[in-house]
């Protein structure tokens, strides 16, 4: 047995203690409108309280990272016009996974844009059956959202640009299929910083990580998402979900002057250590009830 295994049962209240709030919140921070702000160089927020929306501006357009909930398009649309952008300029659409609060609106987003919708391979009958086609919630109808046409078909190591931004995307699945971890560099004071952008390492309740004919490579898909996210360097950590990189309390400290409040690279590490033992826990746990 790894070491990892021996510390299991902590690392599973160690999930239970970080998932439980999100899914709390989910109804309300959610939804829950968060003041636009400039990360680093070409980056900014434009998402609610918890659901992360990314703006990368380009001189040729811009390019948005997660259309997040069916009713997300104008809580984003007001963000973008604040920080003095326009809706309408976005070409690139792109989002960290297939599930209705990262993808939902991606219908809405892309008829007032016309962009282009690009999508990691595995999510792509997902995201083309709103949601239908999940191997979780295919028949969830709370999770299900309007469908939407994908125009390019990405895979591991793949690369969008747009106006000299080039961003890569990094296969990390297991929560979906196709989730997406997303890197790019951004300037801050003169400094060339790595940046992350965390799909999601997530075991969500019900999954199973053991048997599962819907997944049948599951585990091993979030064992090598691990190993993947272990490999990136990072200074500003990024993530779907605000909560993934404690985005109100950097925010806090952003507003006071801190321009250097998002970049943890510490905290990156430490974040996909914790979510590492917490899968191997409900890993453990599941295997030895099959036993």
């Amino acid at each position: 047995m790894n070491l990892r295994r021996r510390f299991a049962v902590i690392a599973v209240f160690s999930f239970l203690a970080v998932a439980a709030p999100l899914f709390a919140l989910g109804s309300s921070a959610w939804t829950t409108p968060f003041s636009p702000f400039r990360i680093a160089g070409n980056l900014y927020y434009v998402g609610s309280k918890d659901l992360a929306s990314y703006l990368i501006v380009t001189p040729r357009g811009l390019i948005l990272i997660n259309a997040n909930l069916p009713s997300s398009p104008p809580l984003i649309e007001k963000s973008i016009r604040a920080l003095g952008f326009h809706v309408r300029d976005i070409k690139i659409l792109l989002i960290s996974h297939a599930h209705y609060d990262h993808c939902g609106g991606a219908a809405e987003i892309l008829k007032l844009t016309g962009a282009k919708y690009e999508v990691m391979a595995p999510d792509v009958p997902v995201v083309e059956s709103g949601g239908r086609d999940d191997f979780q919630y295919a028949t969830d109808n709370p999770m299900h959202f309007a469908p939407a046409h994908v125009d390019r078909v990405l895979h591991d190591g793949d690369t969008v640009s747009l106006g000299g931004t080039v961003l890569t995307a990094h296969l990390t699945a297991g929560h979906t299929k196709g989730t997406t971890t997303w890197t790019l560099e951004e300037p801050l004071d003169g400094r060339r910083m790595h940046v992350v952008i965390v799909g999601s390492p997530n075991v969500n309740p019900g999954y199973r990580l053991v048997g599962n004919r819907a997944y049948p490579r599951i585990a091993s898909d979030y064992e090598h998402e691990f190993e993947v996210l272990r490999s990136l360097p990072c200074d500003i950590f990024l993530g779907a979900h605000g909560g993934y990189f404690r985005m109100v309390a950097k925010y806090a400290r952003w507003k006071a002057g801190d321009k250097d409040a998002f970049v943890d690279p510490l905290g990156y590490r430490a974040y996909v250590t914790d979510r590492e033992q917490a899968f191997e826990a409900e890993l453990h746990r599941q295997e030895s009830r099959t036993r």
